[in-house]
């Protein structure tokens, strides 16, 4: 009776949440795998997406030690990424946007090495590893495009470390904020006004500050009118003044936007 219940649950979610279509999908001239695909290639990677998910804001989708099976799609929403020490300390090591790609950290040792957990209700498409890089050697150009996503991850990386050894309090928020309004600006939404999804203990986290310094950084900034913040809701005032903060210290070379 059990098995018929689960069974029946499980036929009401497909229903729900059935199967998505890369070549119908909202973001695939933007970010995601399916860049440069044509009409049939679009049919093959449909084929091996598994059926999309939900994810409630607080809980995980994968978790540090979990085997390696997939990479995840974000369709919608956002996640951060943690690393936990042995003393159990938390370290966040990034933001994921919609249409970036979780899960590649696990790709070396077959295994996840952070934790990922949803800041708000979120929605994932599902990728099979094994089957997609089977599909890879098939279309180049869907090749092309995951390498060029993990580039981005590295860069991304190169752009933390800059932050975290050459940057003062000030220069660190300034330029996370201005990834963050770029990040949005590329996925359509406004530069200048968005929610944070993350709390400022998070953002300390991430750029190697304790929440005091975030809190009087930002504090300091809305004094100077730079920034508004209520709640979470933040407004850049003036942003290109906030990029001169960065300028000051930063190498040439322009930041990871996505």
């Amino acid at each position: 009776m059990q098995q018929k219940v689960q069974k029946l649950f499980a036929d009401i979610v497909d229903v729900r949440y059935p199967k998505p279509a890369c070549s119908a999908c909202d973001l695939r001239d933007l970010w995601c795998l399916p860049i440069g695909l044509k009409g049939p290639e679009f049919l093959q990677l449909d084929n091996i997406i598994n059926r999309r998910k939900r994810i409630k804001r607080g809980e995980y989708l994968y978790r540090s030690g979990d085997s390696f099976r997939s990479l995840y799609a974000l369709r919608m929403g956002f996640f951060k990424t943690v690393l936990s020490s042995e003393n159990g300390q938390e370290y966040v090591t990034g933001f994921h946007m919609t249409g970036e790609l979780l899960g590649l950290d696990a790709i070396c040792n077959d295994s996840h090495s952070c934790n990922a957990i949803a800041l708000e209700d979120s929605e994932i498409c599902e990728i099979p590893y094994a089957a997609l890089g089977s599909l890879c050697r098939e279309i180049p150009a869907l090749q092309h495009q995951f390498h060029k996503i993990m580039s981005r991850e590295i860069s991304r990386d190169h752009n933390l470390m800059v932050l975290l050894s050459s940057m003062h309090a000030d220069e660190r928020i300034a330029a996370f904020l201005i990834n963050l309004s770029q990040r949005f600006e590329v996925r359509g939404y406004s530069p200048v006004q968005f929610q944070l999804r993350m709390t400022r203990g998070e953002i300390g986290s991430y750029l190697g500050l304790k929440l005091e310094t975030v809190s009087r950084t930002l504090s300091k900034f809305q004094d100077e009118g730079v920034i508004s913040v209520q709640n979470r809701l933040l407004v850049l005032n003036d942003l290109p003044r906030l990029k001169q903060t960065v300028e000051r210290t930063r190498p040439s070379g322009p930041l990871c936007k996505n």
